[in-house]
């Protein structure tokens, strides 16, 4: 597989895991002293990363995470990454809603166990919040929740 393929496929997993809340998996896609920058939340470690992650959009919130357009440079052992986000997190609890979009500014480090995100971060360009309850004949199904039509 090439590289810009394999970035790819990292980046893919992070997303997946962290919607689907894999904790262990999103773990892997890190190197230990990954950082990120989420519009100024900021994380000196994957230690912190992770648990932030893992506490405050854990169970109970629904999250959708998609990224297109990439635009991947490989320089060796290391590679930049751009890709444009769009996203969505839906808190049944408490009939919230967010959509966004933003710019992911990755940096990626090649390890002997394949490419790891050194860095990861994004720039909000819009986002939307919405009260469920506004929106009439709403119903929001979770993992395992169906709708039979």
């Amino acid at each position: 597989m090439d590289d810009i393929t394999a970035i790819s496929h990292l980046k893919y997993r992070y997303l997946r895991s962290l919607d689907t809340k894999q904790w262990d998996d999103f773990r892997d896609c890190f190197v230990p002293e990954a950082t990120g920058d989420y519009n100024g939340l900021e994380f000196t470690d994957r230690e912190a990363l992770v648990s932030y992650m893992r506490e405050n959009l854990g169970e109970g919130f629904l999250t959708m995470h998609q990224v297109h357009h990439p635009e991947v440079e490989v320089d060796g052992d290391t590679a930049t990454g751009r890709w444009y986000l769009q996203d969505k997190v839906i808190v049944p609890a408490f009939q919230f809603m967010l959509e966004g979009a933003a710019f992911y500014s990755d940096r990626y480090v090649r390890t002997p166990d394949g490419w790891r995100v050194a860095h990861t971060g994004y720039r909000r360009t819009f986002e939307i919040t919405y009260n469920l309850a506004d929106l009439p004949g709403t119903k929001v199904n979770g993992p395992g929740e169906h709708t039979h039509v």
